[in-house]
């Protein structure tokens, strides 16, 4: 089969397309044939890694994918071959990402995709929709799984709403009930926010942030679902309610927040970091079923007419889909493995 693969971290140039055996799964494992492989900032981060050096064994890349089950291992139930599944943290932990033809998993990170929905959805939801559900359900009372109404009443700010992670966040939250306002760079960005959901987008380039979320939400906001703390926290802040969650899942290398102690005090502010491969198993379990269920409702769509514009790479393109990402392509970078059966 082919695949891509790196033997040593470094610059998208050490992404090779190789021939690979196809390997048998095993107890408790399934064997997918991919059709799309998505592609995260933590794939290209991983890859590059603190310097080019060997490493203890080949890799693939990405985490997330799609495809159908193609061969099922002793004791898997639940599955058939055929079925359309979608994939999470794949490569995490091991040497076997999306990047190739087939992929031997555990069963349970391998979960069904609706027949009304494309494989394209099934390959963006891994990291970022997982990750977005971390962040909408880490209040101290908030809910531990979000559902239709889990967050009624609620008002979330997605800063970066035209993201993966807070496209998703938007659209979650709108599946669960809350109210959401969201921050952009720019008026293309606006425009694909508004198709995700958020009834507010704020463009920060432009226009005064707190003063139009306190125009939004003039009792403040629950929950802020942050990409960027260090630049955003003083306005966060501002707009939080008592009591609130700053929910950050983004950072640079190296990079530090400075926490105004006095002002968070004050508002009895809780901070959540977030690394959705650490999450406890519990959390992981319940954003699945949360991501599956949204996904079967129809509240987790990608594509121009959502919010999340494509661009799609070869697989034997995988690098240039990696500097895609790394230089900030807007929407999700997605990898043609195979076609569709």
């Amino acid at each position: 089969m082919k695949a891509i693969v790196y033997e040593a971290t470094g610059p998208s140039s050490v992404l090779k397309l190789q021939d690979k055996p196809l390997t048998a799964p095993g107890p408790g494992e399934v064997r997918v044939r991919l059709v799309v492989s998505g592609v995260n900032p933590t794939d290209w981060k991983s890859r590059s890694g603190s310097g080019s050096h060997t490493l203890d064994a080949p890799k693939v890349p990405n985490q997330d994918g799609a495809g159908v089950v193609d061969q099922l291992g002793p004791g898997v139930e639940g599955f058939a071959v055929g079925d359309r599944v979608w994939l999470w943290d794949v490569a995490w932990g091991g040497n076997e990402g999306t990047a190739q033809e087939y992929v031997v998993l555990p069963a349970h990170k391998v979960v069904a995709l609706p027949d009304t929905e494309s494989f394209d959805t099934g390959a963006s939801l891994g990291i970022p929709a997982l990750t977005a559900h971390r962040a909408l359900t880490s209040s101290e009372d908030g809910p531990a799984r979000l559902a239709p109404g889990a967050l009624a009443g609620k008002t979330v700010l997605v800063t970066g709403g035209a993201g993966a992670v807070g496209h998703a966040a938007i659209q979650l939250a709108r599946w669960a009930g809350a109210t959401v306002i969201t921050t952009v760079s720019g008026d293309r960005k606006a425009e694909l926010a508004s198709r995700a959901g958020a009834e507010t987008v704020i463009n920060y380039r432009q226009d005064d942030v707190v003063r139009a979320v306190k125009e939004a939400a003039a009792d403040g906001v629950d929950v802020i679902v942050d990409v960027n703390a260090p630049a955003n926290i003083e306005a966060d802040l501002q707009v939080l309610k008592t009591g609130g969650t700053i929910s950050i899942y983004a950072a640079n290398p190296g990079e530090s927040l400075n926490i105004p102690i006095r002002e968070s005090m004050t508002r009895n502010v809780r901070y959540q970091f977030i690394l959705t491969y650490t999450v406890t198993d519990g959390q992981k379990q319940q954003a699945v079923t949360a991501v599956g269920q949204a996904l079967a409702a129809g509240a987790l769509r990608v594509g121009e007419e959502h919010g999340l514009p494509l661009a799609r790479f070869p697989l034997e393109e995988t690098a240039a889909a990696h500097d895609a990402v790394e230089q900030g392509t807007i929407g999700k970078v997605v990898i043609d493995v195979a076609p569709a059966p």
